[in-house]
C-alpha cells in the first residue's frame, strides 16, 4: 500500500514537472492516468514513457492488494470471532483478522484493562510514594494490533466528522482540547475494551448507552 502511493506521488512530481498540477490523493489517479495516456497533450516520448512504467506499476500493486484484500475477506468470514468483531465501526477485515490470528484467549485476560495493557493501549504505570501516576504510553504490546485499532479510530473520526458528533459527549470533549491523534489513540483504547467485552460475552457489537457518540 505505502509503495502504491509513494509510485502514485513519483507519478504526480513528473507531472508537476512538466506543468501539470494534480492535488494530492489517490482519487485523482484516473485523471493522471487519462492526461498520460491522451496522445494529444504535448508530454516528451520519454517523460510519457516513463509515466506509463509508473502506472504499469501502480496497476500491478493494486493488484496484488485487491487479491490480498479479497483473501482477508474470505478468512474473516470464515472465523466467527472475526465476523463478530467486523460489527464493530472501525473493524475492518485486516483488523479482524490480526485479532484472531495473534490475540491470545480473552480467558487469559483477567480484565479488560489487561488486554488493553497487553496491546500497549494504556499509559504505563508506576508508583511513587504509594500513589499511581501514568507515564508516556508504552510501546509493549502487540504492535500490528495495536497500530490496525488506531487506523481504524482515525477513520471513524473521520467518517464521524464534527457534525455527527453529540455535543457534550466524552468524544468532543477530547477533539477539543487533544490533537487529533491522541483522541484516535484514546478510542482505539476503547475499541480495544468493547472487543475483550465482545469477545468474552460472545456477542456481536452494541452501540454502549455513552458511546452512541464514539
Amino acid at each position: 500500500m505505502h509503495q502504491r502511493t509513494a509510485d502514485v506521488n513519483a507519478l504526480r512530481a513528473l507531472l508537476y514537472e512538466h506543468g501539470y498540477v494534480f492535488p494530492v490523493g489517490m482519487s485523482h489517479l484516473n485523471r493522471m492516468t487519462a492526461l498520460v495516456q491522451d496522445e494529444t497533450v504535448h508530454l516528451h516520448a520519454l517523460i510519457r514513457e516513463e509515466c506509463l512504467d509508473l502506472l504499469g506499476q501502480i496497476a500491478e500493486k493494486t493488484a496484488r492488494i485487491i487479491e490480498r484484500t479479497t483473501k482477508l475477506k474470505t478468512l474473516a468470514i470464515q472465523s466467527d470471532r472475526a465476523r463478530r468483531l467486523q460489527t464493530m465501526p472501525g473493524v475492518g477485515p485486516l483488523t479482524a483478522v490480526a485479532v484472531e490470528a495473534f490475540g491470545p484467549d480473552m480467558v487469559e485476560f483477567k480484565t479488560v484493562r489487561n488486554f488493553a495493557a497487553w496491546l500497549g493501549l494504556v499509559p504505563r504505570q508506576h508508583s511513587s510514594g504509594g500513589k499511581e501516576r501514568l507515564g508516556r504510553m508504552t510501546k509493549a504490546g502487540q504492535a500490528d494490533i495495536r497500530r490496525l485499532l488506531i487506523i481504524g479510530a482515525m477513520s471513524r473520526l473521520n467518517w464521524l466528522g464534527q457534525r455527527t458528533i453529540t455535543e457534550g459527549s466524552w468524544l468532543s470533549r477530547m477533539l477539543a482540547r487533544k490533537p487529533r491523534m491522541l483522541v484516535a489513540i484514546a478510542l482505539a483504547n476503547k475499541m480495544a475494551r468493547q472487543i475483550w467485552a465482545m469477545l468474552t460475552k460472545n456477542e456481536d457489537y452494541r452501540v454502549p448507552a455513552m458511546a452512541v457518540v464514539a
